[in-house]
């Protein structure tokens, strides 16, 4: 007999375990702790954010970063985005490749959202890097797959 998967735990099978961020304002020329990554390295399968309060219109030039604990710098994640006046359910998204800018599109789904190209992170804490004062608020959602016994990522 065979059991038929669907549903979150099929999402888990491909895209690995599911945390969400609450909405939240956006830094101010700051960055950020969207996620902590901990207890080993983890494959981030995707990261999505849904603008949840309209964007100022104001130029702010974002981006993804990561911290690592151990040593070294923080790292981009992608390069900027500008997310000057973006709508309520526009949505940001990550390719995987550090160099291309964060892709932002309004109204698809953010569980449909995979990396062409997940990212090995080791501890450390996600940022969201905003380069001016805007008001406006996302929520995130990030799925991961570890791959050392104990990682895991919660929301910050």
């Amino acid at each position: 007999m065979s059991t038929l998967i669907q549903g979150d735990q099929l999402r888990s099978l491909l895209c690995g375990v599911k945390v969400q961020r609450a909405t939240a304002t956006l830094p101010q020329t700051a960055a950020g702790a969207l996620f902590t990554v901990s207890g080993g390295k983890v494959l981030i399968t995707s990261l999505v954010g849904e603008v949840t309060t309209v964007i100022q219109t104001q130029a702010d030039n974002t981006k993804l970063t990561f911290d690592p604990v151990d040593a070294g710098a923080t790292q981009d994640l992608c390069a900027v985005l500008d997310i000057t006046g973006d709508a309520v359910g526009t949505c940001y998204s990550l390719t995987g490749t550090p160099a291309t800018a964060m892709q932002d599109a309004l109204n698809f789904l953010p569980s449909n959202k995979v990396l062409a190209q997940p990212l090995v992170l080791k501890p450390g804490s996600i940022l969201l890097d905003c380069a001016a004062s805007n008001t406006g608020s996302v929520k995130w959602d990030l799925t991961y797959i570890p791959l050392d016994n104990g990682a895991s990522v919660a929301a910050a």
